[in-house]
C-alpha cells in the first residue's frame, strides 16, 4: 500500500495509506492475512473511517484532557520512548566478517555435526522371544512385518522405525550397538533397562567439522547479540552514574 495514497477524510482529517498498513499490522496473522493482498479492502477503509469517528467524538467530549486518559497517554509514551531508545542504541552495534571468522577460528570445536546413525527395533521383554524373533529375521523373514506383530515399541506401527538420532540419544548398550556396527547389519537382541532390542542399522554418518560458510550467519547472529548486550551493559553503568536510583526492595 502507498504510505500517502489518500483513503478517505474525516472531518477534515486524511486517512491514507500509513493508517492502513499500521492497522494491518496491529492485526494477528490469520487476519491480516485474510484482510491484506494487493487490492484495497473496503472493510478496512471502513473500520478506519469509524475509528476516525470516535476520534473525532472523543475529542469533541473532551475525553483527551480526562486525567484518566492523560496518565495512559503518558505511560504508553513512555514506554514506546524506552523502546525506542534501545533500538536506537542496539542499532550502532556493527559485526564485521574479520569478527565472523575471528568466533569460528576461535571456537572450532563447537561446530560440529555429531556422527549420527539411522536404526529400525524390535523390542520385546523377555530374552527368548527376542532370540526366537532374531532366527526368524537370520531365516528370511521380512524384518518391518516382525515388527508390527512383535514389538512392544510405539515404533511398531512404523515398522520399527526409529528416525535418525546422534550420540548421546540413546541408551549406551543400543548405542554402541548401533555405532559399533555396519550398515545393513540386524544385531542380536540387545539388553537394555526397556527389554531386549533387535537392532537393524538402516544407515550412519561420520561426525564432521562445520565449514564457515555453513555457520557464519549464526555467528553474525551470536557475535551482535553479545555485542548488543556489552553496549547496553555499558550504557546502564554510565546511566546509573549519571541519575540517581533508589531501590525499595
Amino acid at each position: 500500500m502507498d504510505r500517502e495514497k489518500l483513503l478517505a477524510e474525516v472531518n477534515g482529517k486524511k486517512i491514507t495509506g500509513v493508517d492502513y498498513n499500521l492497522f494491518l499490522d496491529s492485526l494477528n496473522p490469520q487476519l491480516k492475512q485474510y484482510f491484506g493482498g494487493e487490492e484495497i479492502n473496503k472493510e478496512v477503509v471502513n473500520e478506519l473511517v469509524y475509528q476516525a469517528l470516535l476520534y473525532e467524538d472523543a475529542v469533541e467530549k473532551g475525553m483527551d484532557k480526562e486525567d484518566d486518559f492523560t496518565q495512559v497517554l503518558e505511560k504508553t509514551k513512555e514506554s514506546m520512548l524506552k523502546t525506542y531508545a534501545l533500538g536506537k542504541l542496539l542499532a550502532t552495534v556493527t559485526v564485521g566478517e574479520d569478527e565472523i571468522k575471528k568466533f569460528y577460528e576461535d571456537n572450532k570445536e563447537v561446530f560440529k555435526e555429531n556422527e549420527s546413525a539411522n536404526a529400525s527395533h524390535i523390542l520385546v521383554a523377555e530374552e527368548d522371544k527376542a532370540k526366537e524373533i532374531y532366527e526368524k529375521i537370520k531365516n528370511g523373514q521380512d524384518f518391518e512385518a516382525l515388527a508390527r506383530e512383535f514389538s512392544t515399541c510405539p515404533s511398531k506401527e512404523k515398522g520399527g522405525d526409529l528416525g535418525t538420532f546422534t550420540r548421546g540419544q540413546m541408551v549406551k548398550e543400543f548405542e554402541d550397538a548401533v555405532f559399533d556396527n555396519e550398515v545393513g547389519t540386524v544385531t542380536e537382541p540387545v539388553k537394555t533397562q526397556f527389554g531386549y532390542h533387535i537392532i537393524k542399522i538402516n544407515e550412519k554418518n561420520e561426525g564432521r567439522d562445520l565449514e564457515f560458510d555453513e555457520v557464519k550467519d549464526k555467528i553474525a547472529a551470536q557475535v551482535r547479540r553479545q555485542k548488543e548486550q556489552e553496549l547496553y551493559n555499558e550504557k546502564i553503568t554510565e546511566l546509573k552514574g549519571k541519575y540517581q536510583v533508589k531501590m525499595n526492595i
